[in-house]
């Protein structure tokens, strides 16, 4: 085993959203997201088979859940549960900072 730093080796001046998985055993899969701007195409919406369970670590950003009709604003610490098939898309991302998320998918 060794232990590893969620901050190091994040790439500058990414031109699309960066996708790591960090670990996946089973159903469960935790992956490192970075954007800097990036959000989810208009009209495009997220409709996963699992929960999702989600933090900010570093930067801001806002979502869009199908059904509220204000948008959800998540900075620095802030974490947030997605039930399965609660459609959703990323509105905002920080243009001016990375965002580093954290994400937990998982079948209940």
């Amino acid at each position: 085993m060794k232990a590893q730093n969620i901050f190091s080796g994040m790439p500058a001046g990414l031109s699309g959203e960066l996708i790591e998985i960090l670990l996946q055993s089973g159903q469960t899969r935790i992956e490192r997201i970075l954007s800097n701007g990036q959000i989810t195409p208009e009209g495009e919406w997220y409709d996963q088979a699992q929960d999702e369970w989600l933090i900010v670590l570093r930067g801001a950003a806002r979502l869009q859940l199908h059904d509220q009709e204000n948008e959800t604003s998540l900075h620095a610490g802030d974490y947030l549960h997605i039930p399965a098939h609660c459609k959703h898309r990323v509105s905002w991302t920080d243009p001016e900072q990375q965002t580093l998320w954290l994400a937990l998918f998982f079948t209940p």
